[in-house]
C-alpha cells in the first residue's frame, strides 16, 4: 500500500481550506464549505500516513546492511585481548 504522498496531501489541505474559508457562494445541492472540510480531513490523514511511512522506511533502510559493506574486522591487540 502506497500512501498518497506529501504533495497530494498538502494540495488537498490547501484546496479544502480555500473551499471552506474563501468561497462564500451557496448552492442548493452541495454545501461547498462541507466539501472543504472533508478535503482538509482527507489531506490531513494522508499527511499523517505519508510521514508515518517515511519514518518506517527510513528506519528499515538503516537496519539493513548494504551489499558493498564489509562486516567489521576484529583487530587483536598484542596483549591477546579483543
Amino acid at each position: 500500500m502506497q500512501p498518497m504522498g506529501l504533495g497530494t496531501s498538502l494540495f488537498l489541505i490547501a484546496v479544502g481550506a480555500v473551499l471552506r474559508f474563501a468561497i462564500t457562494v451557496t448552492t442548493k445541492d452541495v454545501n461547498i464549505q462541507t466539501v472543504g472540510v472533508i478535503l482538509m480531513i482527507v489531506g490531513g490523514i494522508g499527511l499523517v500516513l505519508t510521514v508515518f511511512w517515511m519514518v518506517i522506511s527510513t528506519d528499515h533502510r538503516r537496519s539493513l546492511p548494504r551489499d558493498d559493506e564489509q562486516p567489521p574486522t576484529r583487530v587483536r591487540d598484542p596483549g591477546g585481548r579483543y
